[in-house]
């Protein structure tokens, strides 16, 4: 006689009790989170310690990932400040040159007010702005020492009038059209500037030697007292350039002078302030003897 064609074999038979099994433990878990639901609820506090158990237990592996996150963080960080290092020290230098010119200014200024004070009574005003404006262009062939200026008189620029960077002093106008000027640098041998020495108001002149540099004479023939390093600002003598105005450093010292350089370079400047001229204050009336001879 021929089997049933509906007889299940041995294997339908394993899968029918995989599948019950499954199904078993699904209710089970099922039942037994329902039971740990209702125990969070009723008793919060009743699964404090198996937390602490896990977190104890996790907490070398959060470590781990930790560290590495901020090991991959401290070498991204370090690649990046290479990069950046060249540019960041670059204006950190400029920065730092900078706040030396104006260290050196306010010394300058302080010094000339309590010069004024003692000797006139009276306190110096600084020179006003004229105009900010660009230097378009430059001798660089000629012995001589020009620039000119993207500003004219339309602008209020007029002949004289000192011309400076935010390191010091550049020239003075010499020559003014309408939307532009000329300039002559300190640098040109036709330039003369009376200056004194920031430490202790040594007078001297500072003229042009056309290659860069100035050569600094002193008023009072003797030893020579400059020394390598120090740096020279404006007097204020004749009056045209305000007292103070960083001008130069002394690079070689000379039997009756020195060689400086000038601290202001108007081919690194993006930008140029014109002010008007400085004009040095009246000297007290003085007092008319009435006694009778």
């Amino acid at each position: 006689m021929a089997p049933s064609a509906n007889r299940r074999s041995g294997h339908s038979r394993r899968a029918q009790y995989s599948t019950f099994i499954a199904f078993s433990a699904g209710v089970l878990g099922a039942v037994i989170g329902a039971a740990f639901l209702v125990v969070s609820i009723v008793d919060p506090g009743a699964f404090s310690g198996a937390r602490s158990f896990g977190a104890a237990v996790a907490e070398p592996g959060g470590q781990a990932v930790a560290t590495t996150r901020q090991s991959s963080r401290g070498i991204i960080s370090s690649i990046e400040g290479y990069f950046r290092a060249g540019s960041q020290n670059a204006r950190l230098k400029r920065e730092l040159r900078e706040a030396k010119i104006r260290l050196i200014e306010a010394d300058a200024v302080a010094d000339e007010n309590r010069r004024l004070k003692a000797l006139l009574g009276i306190a110096e005003k600084n020179s006003k702005p004229v105009v900010f404006t660009q230097i378009t262009g430059s001798t660089v062939s000629s012995s001589r020492r020009h620039a000119m200026l993207a500003a004219g008189s339309r602008d209020g620029v007029a002949v004289g009038m000192p011309v400076r960077t935010a390191t010091g002093l550049v020239g003075r106008v010499l020559e003014v059209g309408r939307g532009s000027a000329r300039v002559l640098l300190v640098t040109d041998t036709e330039s003369v500037v009376p200056v004194r020495r920031t430490s202790d108001g040594l007078p001297a002149y500072a003229q042009g030697l056309g290659d860069g540099t100035l050569r600094i004479r002193l008023i009072n023939l003797g030893i020579n007292p400059l020394k390598k390093g120090d740096v020279l600002t404006t007097s204020g003598s004749g009056g045209l350039y305000r007292p103070g105005t960083a001008l130069a450093m002394v690079t070689t010292v000379t039997r009756d002078g020195a060689v400086a350089r000038v601290l202001s370079d108007p081919g690194t400047a993006e930008y140029v302030m014109v002010e008007e001229a400085w004009a040095p204050p009246p000297e007290p009336p003085r007092e008319q003897d009435t006694t009778a001879p």
